[in-house]
């Protein structure tokens, strides 16, 4: 059994939902994993910011417009009236119980997550009566039934395992299998999810608790491609990666895969394939646990950086030094993408600005500070264990032009990052491209 999982954008209209229940219906017996349709959790989030700010009428108008466009995609997604008809009977559902929390008194993050839930809740509703329609035995397998996160956060994988093969065992007849990606509940059995991208993270801890012979992430993308193609021309598509190189790619830029889906999917020796929805006999991207030759693979970058940079004269021979400036980002839960340091100091950089003033404000304790704004960390993947000669050399000689404010290597056997400043990335991107892969 294989987990197929599919896109906002996949199902992001009537003509695409049918596209995808085409693929689907001769696959055999797989579980299909769908996100909500695109542009839906964007407004469930909207609608959520309405009542945040006691404006029900604001929300109430941004669920009118959001329901227009569910009642317009029925209208035409379906063939027979009966399977319409059950199809609006349960959008519209849906639509009231979203506009009843306009009438509560109160409402905060577990009525907002219940909200945001809906969208793929539908998504599921919809492609089950579709293929029953075309006289394919559907089964919906509710995803609140068996994804669970601990009191930690992270999914309880235990309980995902133990809940989910007794609904596989309940429906054994079915043909097919449909599941909601990104929501779960929480250890106190609230509805809750997966954070943005969580439908990739849903199906590989799917794919890990049934052993699924392979896990599939299908988008509008031909698989990860070996540089960014809104700033590159001639890009490609990567035809095999190593499981942490295409965790790397995913961490720094490239955002067709979740990065957080690669953990159950590497640790229990499962494939993942990217496809193309719309080119789906294109070979797409597999990732894996093989080594392949030698070779640098692919290019991404991370924007919005903040370089930090602390220095002391104190810090020679200084026992404890970087303990302490480490404590200061695990005290603010700030996590660290790049370091780099010398006998007077220690810079590293990180993605988010929400303690960055009580962060240097704490540093200043152990040395005068510094920071650095719109910087960019672009990350060169490959093999780069460092008994393989020269690659490394090949990117640096591809931005002798470019400033580089800190280079990180030797941390993993798989990238090289180089943090540079905002106006040289696309040159950056660019020359890397002309160098590697020319």
């Amino acid at each position: 059994m294989k987990v197929l999982k599919f896109g906002g954008t996949s199902v992001g209209s009537a003509e695409r939902i049918r596209h995808v229940a085409d693929l689907v219906a001769p696959r055999g017996k797989n579980i299909i994993v769908l996100s909500a349709m695109s542009g839906t959790t964007n407004s469930l989030v909207e609608i959520a910011g309405y009542l945040y700010k006691g404006n029900p009428n604001g929300a109430k108008e941004t669920i009118n417009i959001l329901e227009s466009k569910y009642l317009k995609t029925i209208a035409s997604l379906y063939d027979k009236h009966e399977s319409r008809e059950r199809a609006l009977k349960e959008i519209k559902a849906t639509f009231n119980y979203i506009r009843s929390f306009a009438a509560r008194e109160t409402f905060g993050p577990a009525e907002e997550k219940i909200i945001l839930a809906q969208g793929e809740i539908m998504s599921v509703a919809m492609m089950v009566l579709l293929l029953n329609e075309r006289g394919i035995y559907a089964e919906q397998l509710p995803a609140l039934e068996f994804m669970k996160t601990g009191a930690n956060g992270e999914p309880d994988t235990k309980h995902i395992r133990l809940n989910l093969k007794p609904l596989l065992d309940k429906y054994a007849d079915a043909d097919i299998f449909v599941t909601q990606g990104y929501i779960c509940r929480n250890h106190l059995g609230e509805i809750d999810n997966l954070q943005r991208g969580g439908s990739d993270y849903t199906a590989s801890l799917i794919g890990a608790a049934i052993e699924a012979d392979e896990i599939e992430i299908w988008n509008d993308i031909d698989g990860m491609k070996n540089n960014d193609p809104r700033f590159v021309e001639n890009t490609r598509p990567v035809s095999e990666l190593h499981f942490e190189e295409a965790a790397e790619l995913a961490y720094f830029g490239a955002k067709i895969l979740h990065p957080t889906c690669v953990l159950p999917a590497k640790v229990n020796n499962i494939p993942v394939r990217l496809l193309n929805t719309m080119e789906p006999d294109a070979p797409g991207t597999l990732i894996y646990n093989n080594i392949t030759q030698p070779a640098i693979k692919a290019v991404a970058a991370k924007d919005n950086v903040i370089a930090i940079k602390i220095k002391s004269s104190r810090m020679l021979l200084a026992y404890g030094f970087l303990t302490r400036v480490f404590e200061t980002f695990e005290k603010f839960k700030t996590p660290i993408d790049m370091v780099a340091t010398s006998e007077v100091g220690v810079s590293l950089t990180i993605d988010s600005e929400r303690y960055l003033p009580e962060i240097v404000d704490e540093l200043k304790k152990y040395g005068t500070v510094s920071v650095d704004r719109d910087m960019v960390i672009i990350c060169v993947v490959g093999d780069m264990d460092w008994t393989h000669t020269g690659y490394e050399a090949r990117a640096m000689d591809a931005l002798q032009d470019i400033p580089v404010r800190m280079i990180s290597y030797g941390g993993s056997n798989f990238n090289i990052s180089f943090l540079i400043r905002k106006e040289d990335k696309v040159a950056a991107l660019n020359r890397l491209s002309e160098y590697l892969f020319s």
